[in-house]
């Protein structure tokens, strides 16, 4: 898949069939999507393209929000390469671009930098200053400069229209099983290895503290969960449970990462680790003693060893 950062110089592209959106997640809703862009392009003959931005708008228009993202950037783009598109465009969101009636955007972005012939829209999406317009505009103003508009249908899953709203609440609730089904993979937090507390190691179980702090992804529920850790330059799984909380029965105040790999001795301190949840298994607690937080954290590694095994 072609990268194409957009800037004022880019033009000269060949004929494309293109959806837009912020894709965040590239969950099974705009797998469905980014499937029906990249078969009308196959029969019209044309390229395939995704348009997307590089950061969130509200980021842009809000000074002080902070996004809670699925997928950061990088993680998105990869996302994307596997749907089978030819190329993604990345626009760089800016106030200029957000005060862009839908008319402009389609006209001096769309056509005249990205030679969209034909677009194809979610079902819920809309575009251009405000979002004041809608799919009926945007095929009256494809109309006149020559490109055609379609909508496409919503995915869902049981009765239920997936989005990535939906699959945020789901991970606020930690219903990261669920998820996972809407997303079509497990949720995925990636982030750097850094100095934590030392208290798993006393009790037998070393954890690796991840920071995530960077990353503006949303953090699942507190409590256990059983997960398959990715290092640094390696396509292995690791199994393993997560603990986020703020480790209660130690007092502690600050939410943590930690993460405890089955079987793993090496030091991952600075690496970049990538988690993927697979399910909870129950919600952080305090414990009267060390003794019985031991206990706990063995059922715990019988619980996540099962539920992983079971995924193999």
């Amino acid at each position: 898949m072609k990268i194409i950062r957009v800037n004022s110089d880019t033009g000269n592209l060949p004929p494309t069939v293109a959806t837009i959106g912020f894709f965040d997640g590239v969950h099974r809703g705009h797998q469905h999507l980014i499937r029906h862009v990249v078969e009308e392009a196959r029969r019209s003959r044309m390229m395939s393209t995704v348009i997307t931005f590089d950061r969130h708008p509200r980021q842009v228009l809000q000074s002080d929000y902070r996004p809670r993202l699925l997928t950061p950037l990088d993680g998105k783009l990869l996302l994307l390469s596997k749907t089978g598109c030819d190329q993604t465009a990345v626009l760089s969101f800016t106030r200029e671009m957000a005060a862009l009636s839908a008319r402009d955007f389609m006209r001096y972005v769309l056509v005249d930098q990205l030679n969209v012939r034909k677009l194809i829209i979610g079902y819920d999406n809309r575009f251009g200053h405000n979002r004041r317009e809608g799919f009926v505009d945007y095929v009256r103003y494809g109309r006149e400069m020559g490109m055609e508009v379609l909508l496409d249908t919503a995915f869902a899953i049981n009765g239920v229209r997936i989005s990535s709203s939906m699959i945020r609440s789901l991970l606020k609730e930690g219903r990261v099983d669920m998820a996972r089904r809407c997303l079509g993979y497990p949720y995925t937090l990636a982030g750097k290895v850094v100095g934590g507390y030392r208290n798993g190691r006393k009790l037998g179980f070393p954890t690796a503290n991840v920071d995530v702090a960077e990353t503006e992804q949303l953090i699942p529920e507190p409590g256990v969960y059983a997960v398959r850790v990715r290092l640094e330059h390696s396509v292995t799984q690791l199994p393993g449970m997560m603990n986020i909380g703020t480790r209660p029965t130690f007092d502690g105040h600050e939410q943590t990462l930690e993460v405890h790999i089955f079987d793993f001795e090496d030091n991952l301190y600075g690496q970049q680790v990538m988690v993927s949840f697979v399910q909870r298994i129950r919600s952080e607690r305090r414990f009267d003693n060390l003794l019985q937080l031991t206990e706990q954290l063995k059922d715990d590694r019988v619980k996540a060893a099962e539920l992983l095994e079971l995924e193999d």
